[in-house]
């Protein structure tokens, strides 16, 4: 059974830096796409960034950047390092791992940026 641990969210003062993990575990087909989205309150869960098994990365418009996320293949890691955050990064936020036919998500992790 597939597993995705986050960790790394907080609370940060605007301005500030958090670097978010999601550690897969469990996986048998190798890994494609991981990403991370992000769901405000009232607000439909968005794409915040992702990469491809061979390191492509695409960004929404509102990171580019700021945000960069990158890959441990070895340790099926998938990391978000945020920078320069502001209140409207506010948010609970989810990685996703594609692997195979298996579309996989984590519980999330709180991330608050006082004003």
């Amino acid at each position: 059974q597939v597993q995705l641990v986050e960790s790394g969210g907080g609370l940060v003062q605007a301005g500030g830096s958090l670097r978010l993990s999601c550690a897969a575990s469990g996986i048998i087909f190798s890994i494609n796409t991981m990403a991370w989205y992000r769901q405000a309150p009232g607000k439909q869960r968005e794409l915040v960034a992702q990469i491809t098994s061979g390191g492509r990365t695409n960004y929404a418009d509102s990171v580019k950047g700021r945000f960069t996320i990158s890959r441990d293949n070895a340790k099926n890691t998938v990391y978000l390092q945020m920078n320069s955050l502001k209140p409207e990064d506010t948010a609970v936020y989810y990685c996703r791992v594609v692997a195979g036919f298996t579309d996989n998500w984590g519980q999330g992790t709180q991330v608050t940026v006082s004003s």
